[in-house]
């Protein structure tokens, strides 16, 4: 970022802007100065909220990253307030995509230095060695649970971890919906993260053991173990005899080096702020960048935080087909929502708000930035995983579980989340909880691993080497806060009826 469109008190984050954001608490009267803009504030500026740099009118566009993110709807003369009261979203609904498919597939940024995974049978390497107890159903879900907890006492210190992932869906679904919860446990059993996998099934659910076992990749059906509660004698004592059995299994696996190339990463904001597109998306992307330099890959997903970005996104998509199937995948998003007579642009959240997002243009403008100039290669469903190097687009939702899961299903090693408002909550692989404030990192240090508000005025280039050691640190052993704490949930996505 230009050093003159930032000062200690707002910074101006494209040349193009109508709108400076408030690094501090301003007060009406102060004078700000951001490049060639000089402006007396009319109104006092709540910290991380923007402010007017020239004249707009109502229906003016109000640009913010040099991009639009919505219309004035009243006068907004230079130094007062904008946000709610005199900005709105200019989203509708489906577009058109058209033009796109030939972007140069060619990254500058230096390649990260290896790290220290364990090397699977099938070849990829996996960020932690563990074995995941995963029910077919929500009936016999405590009970994966409960298991896991016991035969973590029991096996204390000799994988890296045994985990439960309870969920309630899995029966009294239909069709898509049912195969949606059959893909993406499915899925889950495919992540090298789980060295073993214990499927526990009731037995007469919808979402049949066979059935789910044959949608799981062929890579993964050996570390998988089975049982079905109905015709167990005691199903509690028969879980945790396949759990000791895996146990003796992966012990004795040690980590080695691994190249950068063999690292999936996961993409995921949640509690954004109007920093979060300022400090901790921009070095996310910067890593990003560094990542599929070294042939590594990383997964975009929260489709309908895309929305009012699209633009920016499918033009780094590397083929046609790679642009139409994403183009067809967001409005595939807008018209679920449009059908349920909803708004497409029902975002941002009311912490979203409060932290001076106004619009979703804003929030999706500031959200993509995770991706840096990573071009787009590929784009999968729900439930599938990632295959090539560079950028995937999933679908799901923006749902911070939801999504997160997906992730996780994808394959990811990692999952690096940035957050403005702060979440303690993690997820099957290691989530790594990156702050856009340095206020936020100093009030939760038991949520946070990595402070990116160093990034505002300090040596960028210094903060992304330190943000790449932290995630290859963490990616070779060291916990998450998330880990630490026990914080670990899946959710899945669920669409259809219920019987």
């Amino acid at each position: 970022m230009d050093a003159a469109h930032i000062s200690p008190r707002a910074i101006r984050c494209h040349r193009a802007d109508g709108v400076g954001i408030a690094l501090a608490e301003l007060v009406a009267g102060e004078v700000i100065v951001l490049g060639e803009a000089r402006v007396a504030l009319r109104d006092a500026i709540p910290r991380g909220h923007k402010f007017a740099l020239h004249p707009h009118a109502p229906g003016d566009v109000v640009r913010r990253y040099g991009e639009a993110i919505g219309r004035a709807t009243a006068a907004i003369a230079p130094g007062n307030h904008v946000h709610t009261h005199n900005l709105a979203t200019a989203l509708s609904g489906e577009r058109r995509y058209v033009g796109g498919g030939a972007h140069d597939a060619g990254l500058t940024a230096a390649p990260l230095r290896t790290w220290r995974g364990y090397l699977r049978a099938d070849g990829r390497y996996a960020t932690r060695n563990e074995i995941w107890l995963l029910p077919t159903v929500g009936c016999v879900a405590p009970l994966a649970e409960i298991a896991a907890r016991e035969a973590g006492l029991r096996h204390a210190g000799r994988i890296d971890a045994i985990a439960g992932f309870g969920h309630p869906h899995g029966c009294s679904q239909l069709g898509d919906d049912l195969a949606g919860t059959r893909a993406a446990l499915a899925a889950l059993c495919d992540n090298p993260n789980a060295g073993g996998v214990v499927l526990i099934g009731l037995g007469c659910e919808s979402n049949q053991l066979d059935a789910l076992i044959a949608c799981v990749p062929e890579r993964s059906r050996a570390k998988l173990r089975v049982l079905r509660a109905q015709d167990a004698g005691d199903e509690l004592a028969d879980v945790l005899a396949l759990v000791d059995d895996l146990v003796d299994d992966l012990a004795p696996l040690q980590r080695v080096e691994a190249p950068a190339a063999a690292l999936t990463v996961g993409l995921k904001c949640g509690g954004s702020d109007a920093f979060s597109g300022v400090t901790a998306n921009p070095l996310l992307g910067r890593f990003s960048e560094r990542l599929a330099a070294s042939g590594g890959r990383v997964i975009l997903t929260e489709i309908p935080e895309i929305f009012g970005a699209e633009d920016a996104l499918l033009a780094r998509a590397v083929s046609p087909q790679v642009f139409e199937a994403a183009g067809a995948l967001i409005n595939r998003f807008k018209r679920h929502y449009l059908d349920h007579g909803l708004p497409v642009s029902e975002n941002p959240s009311p912490g979203n708000i409060a932290g001076g997002i106004t619009t979703l243009e804003e929030k999706s403008m500031g959200a993509v930035q995770k991706a840096g100039a990573v071009p787009l290669v590929d784009v999968i469903d729900y439930g599938e995983s990632v295959s090539r190097s560079g950028l995937t687009l999933l679908e799901a939702p923006g749902n911070d579980a939801v999504s997160s899961t997906a992730l996780a299903a994808a394959g990811v090693g990692l999952l690096v989340f940035t957050t403005g408002r702060g979440t303690p909550l993690g997820f099957p692989v290691p989530t790594v909880k990156v702050a856009s404030n340095s206020a936020l990192a100093e009030a939760k240090p038991g949520w946070i691993d990595f402070d990116a508000g160093a990034a505002l005025g300090g040596d960028a280039d210094a903060v992304l080497e330190a943000f790449s050691d932290r995630l290859l640190a963490i990616a070779s052993g060291e916990a998450t806060a998330a880990e630490r704490s026990g914080q670990r949930v899946i959710s899945l996505w669920k669409r259809g009826v219920t019987l």
